[in-house]
């Protein structure tokens, strides 16, 4: 077996490398295109074809990602298929290769890519994937969210407050800050706006150009409006970097444990965390899809010919690796809109394929 393995593995790790770098090629070549078009907008800010490699190569871990699933399925195939082809799986069938030992060399193999796409998912795509936009906001202008910005909610011992943060710089300082604090009867108690603010390891903002605006109730004859202002004032609260991320950038774009914590928040300020919940679970059954590649290809080393070209079988594969990426996309939408469980709307394309493959499996290597 071990010998088996080696000749399998070696075969397998060489066609996945030679598809993930036919599509890593395809989406560099397109990003590259695009960015091109940004380097001629943003020229007058400093934004030249050095910055634009660097910006596409940033993205290289986040294809990778993606596409490592795909690939293992599209490499996987084209292996099972040529050593059907060439009758060699014949002869290791004879030598005492039964399914179920060929099952499982295939599912050692799939354990090592769900390892490598956890890795890439959870800490080499999230860090170049925030460098990236980080480096592309120092010169076509700061990241921001629609017309307002990020909204976060921040619920303490005295009160809640609404923090509005506008954008966010290369550098990760905060622009255009407004807080809102309500009293824990919901009445509106001061409006504070910072020209910055950037995140302490201490729980607490450290705002710049600091104005405020109270609302002392004290009843109605006291009622009155104090204006404050000073240059710098320290802000305690417990929204980390990484949340006011989460709430600029893209969810994909955050680690696991990151979507937990803002999870976690956003629950307990009583705020919708479902669409952050589904991405957190996709983070979760992701990789597991690499397992579910590799028993899909494993029945094209039991199909019976001689002769003719695997390309048919190749396309499948690719077909059927495209209809997976689409499927994991499309559900997390549907999930979304339909208010599904989270768990369910992200493994829900997992368990299709996974129920397709040992149907293949069952039917044309156990049966026949």
């Amino acid at each position: 077996m071990r010998t088996i393995r080696r000749l399998i593995y070696g075969e397998v790790l060489v066609a996945v490398a030679f598809v993930t770098l036919g599509f890593l090629s395809l989406f560099f070549f397109f990003d590259l295109v695009e960015e091109i078009q940004a380097v001629g907008r943003h020229t007058a800010t400093g934004y030249n074809l050095a910055h634009a490699l660097v910006y596409v190569a940033l993205l290289i871990p986040s294809h990778l990602y993606e596409l490592t699933p795909i690939a293992v399925l599209i490499g996987t195939i084209f292996v099972m298929a040529r050593l059907a082809q060439s009758s060699e799986f014949t002869i290791l069938r004879t030598s005492g290769l039964d399914p179920w030992r060929a099952l499982r060399a295939l599912l050692i193999l799939g354990l090592g890519f769900v390892m490598l796409t956890f890795a890439l998912g959870d800490y080499l795509s999230p860090v170049a994937d925030r460098a990236a936009q980080l480096l592309k906001a120092r010169y076509t202008g700061r990241i921001t969210v629609g017309q307002t910005g990020a909204w976060l909610k921040e619920k303490q011992a005295d009160g809640q407050y609404a923090v509005n943060v506008g954008e966010l710089a290369s550098d990760g300082v905060m622009h255009d800050i407004r807080v809102f604090e309500f009293d824990n009867r919901g009445s509106l108690q001061s409006v504070t706006q910072a020209q910055s603010a950037s995140a302490s390891d201490d729980e607490s903002w450290q705002l710049q150009q600091v104005r405020r605006t109270e609302f002392p109730v004290e009843g109605a004859a006291t009622a009155r409006i104090d204006h404050l202002q000073w240059d710098s004032l320290r802000w305690p609260n417990r929204l980390s970097a990484e949340m006011v991320s989460a709430a600029l950038l893209k969810p994909e774009r955050m680690r696991a444990l990151d979507l937990f914590q803002y999870i976690q928040h956003l629950q307990s300020n009583a705020q919708d965390a479902q669409r952050y919940e589904i991405e957190f679970w996709r983070k979760v059954f992701y990789p597991l899809s690499c397992l579910v590649m590799v028993v899909l290809a494993l029945p094209f080393a039991y199909l019976h010919f001689r002769s003719g070209s695997i390309t048919t079988y190749v396309f499948g594969g690719v077909l059927a690796g495209i209809s997976f990426f689409l499927l994991n996309n499309v559900f997390g939408y549907i999930g979304t809109l339909q208010n599904w469980q989270p768990w369910l709307a992200a493994a829900l394309p997992g368990l299709i394929y996974t129920a397709l493959s040992l149907s293949a499996f069952g039917w044309l290597v156990l049966r026949r």
